[in-house]
Parts: structure tokens; sequence; C-alpha cells
């Protein structure tokens, strides 16, 4: 896990003004508030990822965005997979065995990444780590275990939503498989269609909207 540093040392004799020392704990604070302007402020996104899972397993496609509650993995082309979010729920379909499974967007950890309404500081902290340049935060509800956790990975960028770019996260479900996602080609405000979050039933092979 990519980690950020989390204090400075000083030491010195004789000094007439000494740097100002933020506590590590406004630090944080801080740092959550510019993840909650990032993902407030994101509210389309188009980029390619490549996911690992917990064997070691990669897998490449697009990702695409669209606030509030849409979400989109298009796997690359002869992996029978799709992942959607429509607004309402996140939808796990396979078409190769003709099976579908579905979560409320609240019940799965990438509904911090949807739900703009959600108060993060809530249920998300700042992970300590040795790069400045690089912020992760976790998140998770101590409350709801089996909703499982996710820790978002961020470059701060200025020209970025929030002063950050998103990089890519960890998840971890309830069972401990752990699925990494990394971005690249993030493009932020991009016209998405609605269409885009519509799929077809591997039970049916009808259309959804």
């Amino acid at each position: 896990m990519i980690r950020i540093a989390s204090a400075i040392a000083f030491t010195g004799a004789a000094v007439a003004t000494a740097p100002a020392i933020v506590p590590v704990a406004i630090a944080q604070q801080g740092d959550l508030a510019a993840v909650q302007t990032h993902l407030r402020a994101t509210e389309t996104m188009t980029a390619d990822f490549t996911q690992t899972d917990r064997a070691g397993k990669v897998l490449t496609g697009k990702l695409t965005l669209k606030k509030p509650g849409r979400i989109r993995f298009q796997y690359e082309e002869g992996v029978p997979i799709l992942i959607v979010g429509d607004g309402k729920a996140i939808w796990f379909l396979d078409y190769s065995v003709g099976q579908r499974s579905r979560w409320p967007v609240g019940d799965s950890p990438l509904g911090v990444l949807i739900d703009p309404s959600r108060d993060i500081s809530r249920f998300a902290k700042v992970v300590p780590g040795s790069d400045p340049r690089v912020l992760s935060v976790e998140a998770h509800d101590p409350k709801r275990p089996e909703y499982g956790r996710i820790t978002l990975i961020f470059a701060r960028q200025p020209s970025a939503p929030g002063g950050l770019m998103l990089q890519g996260w960890v998840a971890l479900d309830s069972q401990g498989n752990r699925t990494t996602i990394r971005l690249a080609n993030q493009r932020f405000g991009v016209p998405v269609s609605d269409s885009t979050f519509r799929f077809s039933d591997p039970r049916r092979g009808t259309s959804r909207n």
C-alpha cells in the first residue's frame, strides 16, 4: 500500500524563528477535506484501469463514472464480465454462466466514489506513509464489516479536482479478498451519456435501463 508522511522532525539550537509545525490530526483533517472536495467536484470521469486480484490475475478495461450512483467497468475483449452501477445498485454480471448479483450502492465500497452525499469524515481516515506526494485514505463502516473496506490512493496534483488525482484503490471484501485497481489516462468533466450504464441481463439477454 502506498503511504504518505505523517510527521516531520525538526531540531536546532539558537533558532530565532522556528517553522510552524501543523499537528498531525489537523493535517489529516485537511487531507480528508481535500478528498471530500475531490469526490464532490468529480461529476464525471473516464479512465483506463488495470485490475489485479488476490491470485495475481490481471485484467484491463475502461472505467466510466457519472454521479450520482453510476459507474461502469467495461473489461477487455473476451472477458465475459461486466460491473455496472445504474444509480440505485451495483450489478455484477457474468455472461459466461448467465448469472447476476446486485448490491445497493450504499452497501458497496464503491459507494464512496459515486455517492456525493456521503460524508467521508464519518467513516474514513488518512493512512500514514512516507511519500508526501501521495495521499491514501481508508474508508469502511465498523458497524457494517460485511460491506468491506476500500483504500483510495491519490497523487497531489493542483490541476485535478480538489488538488488530487485519483490513482486507484485497494478493495477488501468481508472474506478477505483483495482487489487492486490502478488508473491511467484519467479525464474529468467529460460528457457521459446515461445509456452508458445500460446492460443486458445475462439470464435473458434483454436490455436493462
